[in-house]
């Protein structure tokens, strides 16, 4: 527990803490989110997760759970707008985060998501605040792997080598994160690994399981959607013989 609590705003512009699981733009980030603030506010932190209101009528501030709140921002259209859609409407984003923040500044500032970096850092620059930055997708592999098919503004990874190097540290997931960044010129050491957790109280073996073959056994867990990738985990299996993969996951 801190000896004196810190303040902390979680900026994630499209990807709330409340929102309903298993919508096109509703999985993983909704979920690190919530975790994280979760888990930051058992540590004695104050967290207030800063998302854009998508609903007519939401209240400013909904508590998630103690030591946790939720502020919705008024940028853009109060309704449901396709995240790849969002860009014009982050320099109000930005505006209002440094409004917000002139007479009660957080003491750190963690944003998720590329577009939620550009208003973060908006609002920084007015109001000096030290800001860290989680990509949880960079735009790069997207449109490696997606081509035609990306629907990401043709301004993202421009944006994204910008919040790179104005952000005081990035927040990476993986050391392959690590490895694209550099290739988009960011120093390795500007970047620190912070590896995606697993609830194990939820996440646990209940109940009989199945007798095991004795194989190893991959695992891949998410939708069954091409962007996971799940043909990568098929082919793998090809390559590695006496080994039995297991896919877990839906459509949402």
């Amino acid at each position: 527990m801190p000896t004196t609590p810190t303040t902390i705003a979680l900026v994630s512009e499209h990807a709330s803490p409340l929102a309903t699981l298993g919508d096109v733009d509703a999985g993983g980030q909704n979920v690190h989110v919530a975790a994280l603030a979760g888990a930051l506010a058992d540590r004695g932190h104050r967290v207030t997760v800063y998302t854009r209101r998508d609903v007519i009528g939401l209240p400013a501030e909904v508590p998630l759970r103690d030591g946790v709140t939720v502020h919705h921002v008024p940028a853009g259209p109060p309704w449901q707008v396709p995240k790849d859609e969002l860009l014009p409407h982050m320099g109000a984003f930005g505006d209002y985060l440094a409004r917000q923040w002139v007479d009660d500044p957080p003491d750190l500032v963690h944003s998720h998501y590329w577009m939620s970096g550009l208003a973060a850092l908006h609002s920084a620059h007015e109001t000096h605040l030290p800001v860290v930055h989680t990509y949880h997708a960079l735009g790069t592999v997207k449109r490696r792997h997606q081509g035609a098919s990306d629907t990401s503004p043709l301004s993202r990874i421009a944006a994204e080598c910008t919040v790179a190097r104005s952000c005081h540290r990035i927040i990476a997931t993986c050391r392959d994160e690590v490895r694209e960044l550099r290739a988009m010129g960011v120093p390795v050491d500007h970047s620190r690994i912070v590896p995606c957790g697993v609830d194990v109280r939820r996440f646990t073996p209940r109940g009989p399981t199945a007798t095991r073959s004795g194989r190893p056994r991959l695992l891949q867990v998410g939708r069954l959607v091409p962007r996971k990738g799940a043909e990568f985990a098929i082919d793998a299996l090809a390559r590695i013989p006496g080994v039995e993969l297991l896919l877990a996951g839906g459509p949402s």
